[in-house]
């Protein structure tokens, strides 16, 4: 098994993710570089909805690489995260087998051919360049973080009745976190670290120029300047950037935006928050605060 680099140097990793789209800062394109070429995981913090995922998926689509997703979640164990056998497919191939012996048997039916791989299995298996994401590991309970810490110490998964499946090529491994809990030191010693927090004005008027270039410019500053308020109010869910995104196809829907000058009036600014506001009382805040009804 061996580490081989799909970045050749930091601004490679800038220019390379902005070919799909993502506008990663200084810090991210540092640490994907670092990551990719020291074959460390990368455990990412952040608020919703600033674009942890999408980074994992940007990585994936820029370097040709599969995307191996493991979404954790309250009560996950490890089937869920390793891999399970068919048992269905099994009882059936042991009823199959007639007066054949049970070692015989048993050697049929450990195999690759009823084995189910789970996302860190399959991650591991895979002969080409991967992307294994781990998302939302903060919801996953205490003692998953011990799985991970095992199965991204060496990369290799024992399957008692088949034996070690190691890595030939170390996936880049990204784990995510909205920080609802604190991972255990152990786990923070095994990666890299990297908080990414919602973006300032100037860069979240680029990301718009890139993913919504039919927006007018004087819109588009108006947007994120509103957005950039909800953020500060006290509400339940903040806007993310992809809820950004859509804010800017919805205006345009609507034929607002599409010509030089444009404005966006007070009226298509409340009809339109539930865009990007999901919640009864934040939408409240926020028409109270904007002081729109």
């Amino acid at each position: 098994m061996g580490v081989q680099p799909s970045f050749t140097d930091v601004p490679g990793v800038r220019e390379t993710l902005a070919g799909v789209g993502y506008l990663a800062d200084e810090a991210t394109s540092t640490s994907v570089f670092l990551a990719d070429r020291l074959g460390k995981p990368l455990l990412v913090e952040g608020p919703a909805g600033v674009g942890k995922t999408e980074l994992a998926r940007a990585i994936s689509q820029s370097t040709n690489a599969d995307l191996v997703r493991l979404q954790c979640y309250e009560g996950i164990d490890e089937a869920r995260a390793l891999y399970e056998w068919n048992h269905a497919k099994q009882i059936l191939a042991i009823q199959a087998t007639g007066q054949r012996g049970w070692d015989e048997t048993k050697a049929d039916i450990f195999s690759d051919e009823f084995l189910l791989p789970r996302p860190l299995l399959k991650a591991i298996s895979q002969p080409g360049p991967t992307v294994l994401l781990i998302d939302e590991v903060d919801k996953a309970d205490v003692d998953i973080e011990g799985l991970l810490l095992e199965v991204l110490s060496d990369f290799a998964i024992t399957i008692p009745e088949m034996g070690t499946v190691v890595a030939d090529r170390r996936p880049i491994v990204l784990l995510t976190s909205n920080a609802t809990r604190e991972l255990s030191e152990a786990l923070k010693r095994r990666c890299l670290y990297l908080y990414i927090d919602f973006p300032d004005a100037a860069r979240e008027r680029d990301i718009l120029a890139s993913r919504v270039p039919e927006l007018d410019e004087s819109v588009a500053k108006e947007l994120v300047r509103i957005i950039g308020v909800l953020r500060t109010l006290d509400i339940r869910k903040k806007p993310s950037v992809a809820e950004t995104i859509d804010w800017a196809h919805t205006l345009l829907a609507l034929g607002v935006g599409e010509k030089p000058g444009s404005t966006i009036d007070e009226g298509v600014i409340a009809r339109t928050l539930g865009v990007v506001l999901k919640h009864r009382p934040d939408l409240a805040t926020a028409l109270k605060e904007l002081k729109l009804g």
